[in-house]
């Protein structure tokens, strides 16, 4: 069949849906990308704490997918929000890179062995809050913008490291320079990272099928506990929310945590559950992390 995929037009994205064209392609379709400039495209110098946009990255792809234009859409998993559209949902997760976060600094410094008052370069508030838990004495300094973008401010002095998703380095070629993986304790992941969703409408089943092949239960299956998580939370990309989930056979072991921006607080909880009922154990985690003042720290953050 012909197929046209939804993508947004920055390098990753477009590695991302190139990778899914060539699975598709593979198995004897058409594939076609057609590149959507979204939301988060035209504001790239506003860190998304201050966008007030859920789905900055997905809207107007979510769209032309509704409205028929292409057939589905690529996102990277952590910008998916929640809550979708009605009549899209998402269809397939490939099997996830690694979920976890890196440092890149221009001496190859560690984060342990970063200089007092260095100063590391993110947009996300999520590893600001877990960055200021383990060193209080460094400056977190926004940064927007791609990989190459990021790598560049390094490079010229805007920072003098960088706080980045291990996946989307490691897919633009760009691993020789992570000076420094974090483990999932030292920095919990954003719920999705390193997963890809293929979102598709509901009852196109052509398409359902063209797609199946690509989906990884055991990571769709984490994913699904991780995103329940975030949903019963009321969050989203804008507030300091990370889980992570591990496949363990039959079972998921789920951590999730919540930090206030300074550091001074971090709520963890972990639970393990049957990996066929994912929302459970979301739900399971989500109401320990409550029961530790969860609310309390996101009432700061929440839009």
């Amino acid at each position: 069949m012909k197929i046209t995929i939804g993508s947004r037009g920055s390098k990753l994205a477009l590695w991302q849906a190139e990778w899914v064209k060539a699975q598709l392609t593979a198995a004897g379709h058409q594939v076609a990308i057609e590149i959507i400039k979204t939301s988060g495209d035209k504001v790239a110098n506003v860190p998304r704490a201050q966008s007030g946009t859920k789905g900055l990255f997905v809207k107007e792809i979510e769209e032309a997918l509704r409205a028929g234009r292409v057939d589905l859409a690529v996102h990277s998993m952590k910008d998916l929000p929640v809550d979708q559209p009605e009549r899209l949902y998402v269809a397939a997760v490939p099997e996830r890179a690694d979920p976890r976060d890196v440092l890149i600094s221009r001496d190859a410094k560690p984060l342990a062995d970063l200089p007092a008052g260095a100063r590391v370069g993110t947009g996300s508030l999520r590893r600001q809050t877990q960055l200021n838990a383990l060193r209080r004495d460094l400056k977190i300094v926004p940064l927007r913008g791609n990989v190459d973008t990021r790598l560049r401010k390094l490079d010229r002095g805007d920072c003098d490291a960088l706080a980045l998703a291990a996946a989307g380095v490691e897919r633009l070629g760009r691993a020789a320079r992570v000076t420094q993986y974090f483990s999932i304790e030292e920095v919990c992941p954003a719920v999705g990272q390193g997963a890809l969703a293929i979102e598709i409408r509901q009852g196109d089943e052509v398409t359902k099928r063209a797609v199946t092949a690509l989906d990884h239960p055991l990571s769709h299956q984490a994913v699904r506990a991780e995103r329940a998580v975030l949903r019963r939370l009321g969050g989203g990309c804008a507030v300091p929310i990370a889980a992570h989930a591990t496949s363990l056979g039959p079972h998921l072991r789920l951590l999730g945590v919540v930090a206030s921006i300074d550091g001074m607080r971090v709520i963890r909880a972990t639970a393990t559950g049957s990996a066929s009922d994912p929302e459970r154990l979301g739900a399971v985690v989500t109401d320990e992390l409550r029961k530790q003042g969860a609310e309390e720290i996101l009432r700061t953050h929440l839009p």
